[in-house]
């Protein structure tokens, strides 16, 4: 139904138009803004349902990548090292960066002081171990956050 059919006088109108779009800014923004300050600390042994924009540090990547360059070499010490160096060059500019996110990960989780896995932190301040369901996790820290102002 067009708003001008509401049979409201303008100034309301505009009064009511303005309220929604503040509303609707407010609610985008503080989604958005949740979203990017979800940080999930897990490992592959203890899988997470986290929500699209959660960043997800496992801290065995860096173990896991290793292997993947690891696996099959031959015993000899000078041909391992060659396949491991072709492999490096195989992966290009996509290897590098899986492996410095990895170890940057581990990093941050250590500098949060992360003491349990899984590990839902927001805001870099709260922190709740061993949900599983980070939409859960998140929802206890905003009910937290709200009971005390």
């Amino acid at each position: 139904m067009p708003a001008h059919s509401l049979n409201l006088p303008a100034a309301s109108l505009r009064s009511l138009a303005a309220m929604l779009a503040a509303g609707l800014c407010a609610a985008l923004l503080s989604s958005a803004a949740a979203a990017a300050d979800v940080l999930v600390v897990t490992d592959s042994r203890h899988p997470v349902q986290a929500p699209a924009g959660a960043r997800v540090i496992e801290l065995d990547q860096p173990m896991r990548i290793e292997a993947e360059l690891a696996a099959h070499l031959p015993a000899q010490p000078e041909k391992a090292a060659a396949l491991v160096q072709q492999r490096l060059r195989d992966g290009g500019e996509a290897l590098q960066r899986r492996i410095g996110q990895a170890y940057q990960g581990v990093a941050d989780a250590w500098g949060l002081g992360i003491a349990k896995i899984p590990a839902v932190v927001v805001d870099r301040r709260y922190v709740v171990y061993g949900e599983p369901d980070v939409a859960r996790a998140v929802a206890r820290i905003d009910a937290y956050r709200s009971a005390r102002p």
